[in-house]
């Protein structure tokens, strides 16, 4: 529930200067991405259709998921790189 008042309340901030806003935006999403089933299920399906917006959130919450795949991907290249 704070997560949406902290959504509702960042266009209020807008006019204000600084970005105030944008951090209670990005805030309420990250409380309620981790508190909510329905909304991590609409996450995965916006990630799919936009894929390199979705790997920017997660690397940008730190979300397990996003470490893991990073991590992956590291050492895919290591293997594959020729020595």
């Amino acid at each position: 529930m704070l997560g949406g008042v902290l959504i509702l309340a960042a266009p209020l901030l807008a006019p204000v200067p600084g970005p105030a806003g944008i951090f209670l935006l990005a805030g309420g999403l990250v409380l309620i991405l981790r508190n909510s089933p329905a909304a991590r299920l609409r996450f995965a399906r916006a990630k799919r259709k936009w894929p390199r917006t979705g790997r920017m959130i997660d690397r940008a919450m730190r979300r397990e998921s996003a470490l893991r795949r990073l991590a992956r991907e590291r050492q895919k290249v290591r293997r594959d790189t020729p020595r």
